[in-house]
């Protein structure tokens, strides 16, 4: 139920405020809500196109009533950001350096394009976000990002100097994985209409694991 019409919650005045204090239970749905009706918002309308008006009635609630858990469009933004960078980051951390490197990199692979599948609205504010020059996010990129990044193309690079798989740039083979996996999602529509399907992932992974097959293979 919408809870427009309801006033919104006073700062607290005491010694404790309420950033330090433990938020109740309604709080949190409420954050929650918040956060889901951005997403919303933000996946379809980008930074510039969404509005907090827009954002509160998503969310049911009213603008005042947002104001008391986010000061602005920014930080809601940046938190979405934030919690979306973390899980962006998760299916590099899970990839066996010990493992069959062909299997651990399609294992790579499909763990990309089930988030791009189950969360195609978080692909679409990211590619958003960098899209605009990463605003929000772009010390993250120079610093987490490109530190795991490093890391793994050393992997992959160990790999390649072993010759057990193709050697290539390893940096530009995450590159590639990042865009053919995601472009299912950013692009959903246009896959869907070229395709003349409403699932815009049908057959996308036996393409993957066939295309990366055959790049990584050594011939």
């Amino acid at each position: 139920m919408s809870d427009n019409s309801a006033p919104a919650e006073k700062p607290e005045t005491g010694t404790q405020s309420k950033a330090a204090r433990p938020m109740t239970r309604i709080q949190r749905a409420k954050r929650r809500a918040i956060l889901e009706a951005a997403l919303n918002v933000f996946s379809v309308e980008g930074f510039r196109g969404a509005t907090l008006d827009r954002i509160a009635a998503e969310a049911g609630l009213s603008k005042p009533n947002l104001l008391y858990y986010y000061p602005s469009k920014e930080a809601i933004h940046v938190e979405l950001l934030s919690r979306l960078l973390s899980d962006w980051l998760e299916p590099l951390d899970k990839l066996d350096r010990e493992g069959d490197p062909i299997p651990e990199i399609l294992a790579y692979v499909h763990r990309k394009l089930d988030l791009a599948q189950e969360f195609p609205r978080e692909s679409r504010l990211f590619a958003n976000e960098i899209i605009r020059g990463a605003p929000f996010i772009h010390s993250a990129l120079e610093t987490e990002l490109r530190e795991q990044v490093e890391d793994i193309a050393g992997v992959f690079q160990g790999w390649m100097d072993a010759g057990r798989i193709a050697q290539m740039d390893p940096v530009h083979l995450i590159f590639s994985i990042w865009s053919l996996t995601q472009h299912y999602a950013d692009f959903s529509t246009q896959v869907r209409a070229v395709r003349g399907s409403d699932d815009a992932f049908d057959g996308a992974a036996d393409h993957l694991d066939l295309l990366f097959t055959r790049l990584l293979q050594v011939r």
